[in-house]
């Protein structure tokens, strides 16, 4: 159960993150927030207009309670490489930076996000591909038996390249994502420590990954939507990035934020319960900071 800390934590305050609380509180938050993942992976690859409501119970109605975690392995595995890359980057930077400095936490959460979306991948192709197939006539169904299974079919079947298609989308996505997440989150914890009574505790924690997760979903979903439909084709469907968002641009500047309510809806509640985990890691288990 989170507890709200008191107003003065001295020791508490001065603590900061393992490298690994990152991935942790991550998978932790997947276990809450994938269904609306895969809810997003739906309305982001189909092609007519579908409301949220219709996909609920469109998937429940077919497949049952179950199919909202089609894909679970494949999100956790990612959660633990992607998000533990880019987090632990940035929080192993951040004592050699300016931390007033916005700027300075835009640069290094680019380069932790850099790192991190490469690795990130494979995981995510075969979370998208897992959770589209119940889409997908019975006879065309790739039929993944879980994340790894997914990324060995692919490498036999498609080749080794294939499973990091859309790779410069899915790097500049986590560039974006992270500055948006991490880079906004300090720099609102900062704001709002500075400018109200609020101190270390879940109202402080709650306000700035609100914050957070409003950016990067405003930054991330016209690029979310191209790299989705790109790792979620099969060889021949698209002649190239170009050619996706070409097709995305013919329904006007609000195509590329298809899906940005259920965007939102998922990234907004992995990303409050992401930081809310994580503050508490590190309020509890944290590196304690030696005075100068």
């Amino acid at each position: 159960m989170i507890t709200i800390m008191p107003k003065t934590v001295t020791q508490n305050e001065a603590r900061r993150n393992r490298w690994f609380f990152g991935g942790i509180s991550s998978a932790a938050a997947t276990f809450f927030t994938h269904p609306l993942d895969l809810l997003k992976v739906h309305l982001q690859t189909h092609e007519k207009k579908m409301s949220f409501k219709r996909a609920v119970f469109g998937v429940y109605n077919s497949h049952g309670m179950l199919a909202f975690y089609n894909g679970i392995s494949a999100s956790l595995t990612r959660q633990l490489t992607y998000t533990t890359i880019r987090i632990g980057i940035y929080e192993v930077g951040k004592p050699h930076i300016n931390l007033q400095n916005f700027s300075s936490k835009i640069g290094l959460a680019a380069i932790a996000g850099a790192m991190g979306g490469f690795i990130g991948v494979p995981t995510d192709m075969v979370n998208i591909r897992m959770q589209h197939d119940m889409k997908l006539p019975v006879d065309k169904r790739r039929n993944y038996n879980h994340v790894f299974d997914g990324m060995l079919r692919i490498y036999k079947e498609e080749g080794l390249s294939r499973l990091f298609t859309g790779s410069s989308l899915a790097i500049v996505r986590a560039m974006v994502m992270t500055i948006g997440q991490l880079a906004v989150y300090d720099q609102a914890k900062i704001f709002l420590l500075s400018s109200t009574n609020l101190r270390e505790g879940v109202p402080l924690h709650f306000l700035s990954s609100v914050t957070a997760a409003t950016a990067a979903t405003t930054l991330t979903q016209p690029i979310d939507l191209v790299k989705t439909r790109a790792m979620n084709a099969k060889p021949g469907d698209y002649e190239s990035l170009s050619h996706i968002a070409a097709g995305i641009g013919k329904l006007g500047p609000y195509g590329f934020f298809k899906g940005f309510l259920p965007a939102f809806v998922r990234v907004g509640p992995h990303t409050i319960l992401m930081f809310l985990i994580m503050e508490q890691l590190r309020l509890h288990f944290g590196i304690i900071e030696q005075p100068a």
